[in-house]
């Protein structure tokens, strides 16, 4: 009687923890379509052509008394919404350690992300301030709702479920992202059939990213649960919070370690995602449409290449497969050195393999961080995560702009991206990981 009434509370609590999974793969789809719809494709040009509208004589609008060039408006927002996510992140993350109640911030996070994006509707005319202003809140409640989800992966997948549970939540986003993408660019494409201009059109492409958001985030609110916490600290303001937890990461050195490899080659990977309509655009003199095909082709085939280095990684461990994916964009930054100008194929066959290496990348780095974060300390942790991820990825581009500069050479500036994969590999590979899980205080699953 008492084995089976333990074996009755098991398969309760793999019940309990699959449902909870299945909802959290849920705020993977409803969110990417910000990052996909939003932030990558049409933000930025109808910003931009916002801002334009708006500016003097000399190309420049005003904000805040401030001249700064049209063009550049969007660029710079991107940038205040970075640092006002560093701030917050690691102020909100150390306060759902404290008190265990995650899913009150996950949700009040979200819903302000999701009410800026929708709010996006209104961005018309030359209200370049109304856009700043939203995408800055958009972009920053974007960066401490995803810490706040990362962090819930350590307790809702126990340690050989995780890569698979990590890879499936991507899955979900991608595969969302790719959906919503497509309707978006029928009803941009085709915005005189249905009887709106194109800047209608855009506003709702955008509006209706934020009411995705908004609308799908109900159901990992209704399945994830909070737990009690046993971290009792007071919270530091946010950007002492952020020293803090970086200094109490030096008492797990191998974790610090995993975190700055992968702070550089994530920088490689979100450079390449940033500047490859540049190169497509300005090197091999592409249009508009192809580029958009490419987005479009990134997004389904980062799908397939999630689920598949999941796969991967149960058999091989999540390191070693890490490490072949840095070996796989690193030839893949080779061959797009050598594509010919003018040919679209070449640059879909680039995507493609982009595609397949980009959501395995991160689904599996987010996975193996999972097991190097001291229990407790989950949010905490994964909003250092999260700095390194969006507040540090500026190297990047900064090598890829200089060495234009230096150059005048696309080309010469996409293979310097090399540098970042292959320095990512070593600090990957000198990694000992089940030593750092232990050190950690976790259990060591059999495939790391």
């Amino acid at each position: 009687m008492g084995t089976d009434t333990v074996r009755t509370a098991a398969c309760d609590d793999a019940a309990g923890r699959r449902r909870e999974q299945r909802g959290w793969y849920f705020y993977d789809w409803a969110c990417s379509v910000y990052s996909t719809s939003v932030l990558t494709v049409f933000l930025g040009p109808y910003l931009t052509s916002v801002a334009e509208k708006a500016a003097d004589a000399d190309g420049y609008v005003h904000p805040l008394g401030i001249p700064v060039r049209a063009g550049s408006f969007f660029a710079y927002s991107v940038s205040l919404s970075v640092i006002v996510a560093v701030v917050l992140m690691p102020l909100v993350g150390a306060a759902a350690d404290r008190t265990g109640r995650k899913k009150p911030l996950l949700a009040a996070a979200a819903y302000v992300g999701a009410a800026a994006t929708t709010g996006m509707f209104f961005l018309s005319g030359d209200r370049y301030l109304l856009g700043g202003a939203l995408l800055v809140v958009a972009n920053a409640a974007q960066s401490v709702a995803m810490m706040l989800y990362n962090s819930y992966l350590p307790q809702i997948a126990p340690p050989e479920e995780r890569d698979a549970v990590s890879s499936r939540g991507w899955a979900f986003g991608y595969a969302a992202g790719s959906l919503v993408l497509v309707v978006n660019l029928v009803l941009y494409l085709a915005h005189d059939s249905f009887g709106v201009s194109e800047s209608t059109a855009v506003r709702i492409c955008l509006a209706s990213a934020g009411l995705w958001w908004g609308g799908f985030t109900l159901i990992p609110l209704l399945r994830l649960r909070d737990r009690p916490s046993a971290a009792r600290e007071a919270t530091a303001p946010g950007l002492r919070q952020l020293a803090a937890t970086f200094r109490d990461m030096r008492r797990h050195p191998l974790t610090l370690a995993f975190l700055l490899a992968y702070l550089v080659y994530n920088d490689g990977i979100q450079t390449v995602i940033s500047q490859a309509s540049i190169y497509g655009s300005e090197e091999l003199g592409l249009g508009q449409s192809t580029l958009i095909g490419a987005v479009l082709l990134v997004q389904v085939l980062a799908v397939a290449g999630a689920l598949t280095m999941g796969r991967l990684a149960r058999r091989y461990g999540a390191k070693r497969t890490i490490l072949g994916s840095l070996v796989a964009w690193t030839l893949t930054l080779g061959a797009g050195y050598f594509l010919p100008a003018g040919a679209p194929v070449g640059f879909f066959l680039l995507a493609a393999a982009i595609g397949l290496v980009l959501g395995g990348s991160q689904a599996l780095s987010r996975s193996l961080f999972s097991h190097l974060v001291p229990p407790g300390k989950e949010a905490e942790y994964f909003s250092a995560y999260e700095v390194s991820d969006r507040g540090m990825s500026w190297l990047g581009p900064l090598l890829f702009g200089l060495t234009y500069q230096l150059t005048g050479s696309y080309r010469d500036a996409i293979i310097s991206l090399v540098v970042f994969f292959v320095l990512g590999f070593l600090l990957l590979a000198r990694v000992p990981v089940r030593r750092a899980i232990e050190g950690a205080g976790n259990p060591v699953p059999e495939k790391i």
